[in-house]
């Protein structure tokens, strides 16, 4: 199998990258869609909550996600702390919020990586990454220095900017995005961001045209391509049919989903807010979500119900 995308790249224009990353955290910060008036460089925090480090909650072989990442060995799982959105449902609030965890240089990230590749881990999945893009590309030549051989999967809400996207063209090996929501006053509502659906398009376009289908290896794991994820929640099955609908005209058919049922009330739901959404899904709104999936002739990966 061939190997990571980003050993294609010569030292120096990793570097390069790294350093183009690090321009971005510049006032306004441009790491992502928000582009908050503070300057990261200086340790102004973001609405995202790190300023120039970022901060790991935890970095472990992972068991628990899509059987194309995990195999049987694990995906190598660094969880980052803040966040870019603000979804009154988040199931991991101390972390996306509360900023649980430790924050890193450039060194201890790209060893973070090494002893995950130590333990045997399949690839190195980055968790909630759109907010630390340049810390990302900072560590990436320490680590390939030190041996990484493992591809990369950036796992992301989607919300992401075309200025970082573009850094990591020939980077990232698996994207997985997560399309949460599509109707405007409904991203409003529960993501805190109207323009979420266009803004997660263009993103999600964006990384298919870099790395195209999901490929996998002999044993099933994933070794380069496009897996979207998407949570169907209770209540809102016509958002998730916008979002297959539109996987399927735009990305094509062939592409891989995850439809999700894990939704469960969480964050400021599980305080009493937002009642609506205030329960769990039912068995029948995700196999109305399935048959759909089915019909579009969408191809899924890890689909079930708890």
């Amino acid at each position: 199998m061939d190997e990571p995308a980003y050993l294609a790249l010569t030292p120096d224009e990793l570097s390069h990258r790294a350093e183009q990353g690090l321009e971005l955290l510049n006032s306004p910060c441009r790491v992502c869609p928000r582009q908050c008036k503070v300057d990261r460089l200086k340790n102004q925090p973001g609405l995202c909550g790190p300023g120039r480090r970022a901060i790991v909650a935890s970095a472990f072989p992972h068991h628990g996600e899509e059987d194309c990442l995990r195999g049987r060995r694990g995906s190598g799982t660094i969880f980052f702390a803040g966040c870019n959105l603000r979804c009154v449902f988040c199931q991991n609030w101390d972390i996306s919020r509360r900023l649980t965890g430790e924050q890193v240089s450039s060194e201890r990230l790209a060893a973070l990586m090494l002893e995950l590749q130590a333990l045997g881990c399949h690839n190195i999945n980055l968790v909630t990454p759109e907010h630390v893009v340049p810390q990302l590309l900072e560590a990436l030549p320490d680590a390939v220095r030190g041996g990484l051989r493992l591809p990369l999967v950036y796992n992301t809400s989607a919300y992401d900017s075309p200025e970082s996207l573009r850094l990591l063209d020939g980077v990232v090996d698996v994207y997985m995005p997560d399309f949460k929501l599509w109707s405007p006053a409904v991203c409003r509502r529960y993501l805190k961001r109207e323009d979420y659906s266009q803004v997660a398009r263009t993103s999600i376009s964006e990384m298919q045209r870099q790395v195209g289908a999901l490929v996998k290896d002999e044993r099933g794991v994933a070794r380069r391509g496009l897996l979207i994820r998407h949570l169907v929640m209770p209540g809102l099955i016509e958002e998730t049919e916008q979002i297959l609908r539109w996987i399927a005209a735009e990305l094509g058919p062939d592409s891989y989903v995850n439809v999700m049922a894990q939704y469960h009330p969480a964050g400021r739901v599980a305080r009493g807010e937002y009642g609506e959404i205030a329960r769990p899904l039912t068995g029948e709104e995700y196999e109305r979500a399935l048959a759909l999936a089915g019909e579009l002739g969408l191809r899924l990966d890890g689909a079930g119900f708890p």
